[in-house]
C-alpha cells in the first residue's frame, strides 16, 4: 500500500510540475506573463539573458545557460536542504526496519479489513513513537521557495525578445528540438537512476516504474515547448545529477552514520501493542535491540571492508 501511494504521489508531483511552472506566473490579454513572481524575478532574468546575448555578444543560447547555472546554484542550498530532509526519515526508516518488520507483516496477512486497519495504526503509532515523520520529510516549503525562480526562469527562456528568431548550435530556439528532448530524456533517466542506488535491493523492483515517470514528463514537456525553454530543461538536469550525487555519495552516508550514534545513545523503543499475541514486536523488544544491534555491526563492518578495497 505504501509503495502504491509513493507511487501515485511522485506521479502527481511530475504531471503538475508544467502545471506549477506555468501558475507563478499569471499572463495578461495577450499572453504575455505578468505579476509579482514575474516582476521581480523574471523580468531581472530576462535582463540579463538579454545582457549577455547582446551587451556581452555571447548569443542568446549561451545567456540562457549562463544566467540557469547562476539561479540554479543561488537555490541549489535550498534544494540539498530538502533532499537531506527527506533522506534523514528514508534512513531512519532503513535502520529501523526490524521494529517495523512484524507489523508490516500483519498488515500484509491480515485476512479482514478491520485488521489490515488496526495494524496500519499500529504501524503510525510506532513510527511515531520512534520519531518518524514521512510527512515531515518531504521538505514542502523549500520546494515551495523554489518554485518562483524555476517558473520565473521557464518564462524569462521563453518570452525574452530575440530569443524566438535566434539558433544555438544549428538549433532554432524558437522552434520544437528532437535533438534537445532525447538529451534532456538522458539526464534525467540518469539522475532517476542515480536515486535508485542508495534504495536497499529488496525495494528496486519495486519503484522500477518511478525511474521512468521524471525522464518521460521531461521529453513531454521539452518537446512541446520551444528549444531555448529546453535549453533552461537541460541545464536543470545537469544540477539535478549533481544534487543526487551529492545526496547519494555525501549527505546519505553522513546521514546513516549520525542515526547510528543516535540511536547508540538513545536505543530505539519496541511498540507496545495492544495486542501483543499478534505483535511480536510487543512480545520481544529486546529481540529487536538485538537486531538493531547486530545491524550496525554489520554495516560497520561494511564500511570497514569498503575502506580496506
Amino acid at each position: 500500500m505504501k509503495i502504491k501511494l509513493n507511487r501515485i504521489l511522485f506521479s502527481g508531483l511530475a504531471l503538475s510540475l508544467l502545471f506549477t511552472l506555468t501558475g507563478c506566473v499569471g499572463r495578461d490579454a495577450h499572453g504575455n506573463p505578468k505579476g509579482m513572481i514575474w516582476d521581480y524575478l523574471g523580468k531581472p532574468m530576462s535582463y540579463f539573458i538579454d545582457y549577455f546575448a547582446n551587451h556581452v555578444g555571447l548569443g542568446f543560447g549561451i545567456a540562457i545557460i549562463i544566467v540557469t547555472i547562476i539561479v540554479r546554484t543561488l537555490i541549489l542550498p535550498l534544494g540539498l536542504y530538502q533532499s537531506w530532509k527527506a533522506s534523514y526519515q528514508s534512513e531512519k526508516m532503513a535502520y529501523l526496519k526490524p521494529i517495523f518488520e512484524p507489523i508490516n507483516k500483519r498488515i500484509k496477512n491480515a485476512s479482514t479489513q478491520e485488521e489490515k486497519m488496526a495494524a496500519q495504526t499500529e504501524l503510525m503509532a510506532a513510527q511515531r513513537e520512534n520519531g518518524i515523520n514521512m510527512l515531515g520529510g518531504m521538505g514542502c516549503l523549500p520546494l515551495l521557495i523554489q518554485m518562483p525562480f524555476f517558473s520565473a526562469m521557464y518564462f524569462a527562456a521563453q518570452y525574452t525578445k530575440g530569443i524566438s528568431t535566434s539558433q544555438f548550435m544549428g538549433i532554432d530556439l524558437g522552434s520544437r528540438s528532437l535533438l534537445l528532448t532525447g538529451i534532456i530524456t538522458v539526464l534525467y533517466l540518469l539522475q532517476s537512476w542515480l536515486s535508485m542506488q542508495a534504495v536497499a535491493e529488496e525495494q528496486k523492483a519495486q519503484m522500477k516504474t518511478m525511474m521512468y515517470t521524471m525522464p518521460v514528463m521531461m521529453a513531454f514537456m521539452t518537446l512541446s515547448l520551444p528549444a531555448g525553454v529546453g535549453l533552461y530543461w537541460l541545464v536543470g538536469g545537469f544540477f539535478s545529477i549533481i544534487q543526487q550525487l551529492i545526496t547519494t555519495y555525501i549527505l546519505k552516508p553522513k546521514l546513516r552514520a549520525q542515526i547510528e550514534e543516535e540511536y547508540k545513545n538513545n536505543p530505539p523503543k519496541a511498540y507496545q501493542s495492544k495486542n501483543p499475541r499478534k505483535d511480536v514486536t510487543a512480545s520481544k523488544p529486546q529481540a529487536n535491540k538485538a537486531i538493531i544491534a547486530n545491524k550496525t555491526k554489520t554495516n560497520r563492518n561494511a564500511g570497514k571492508q569498503r575502506n580496506r578495497k
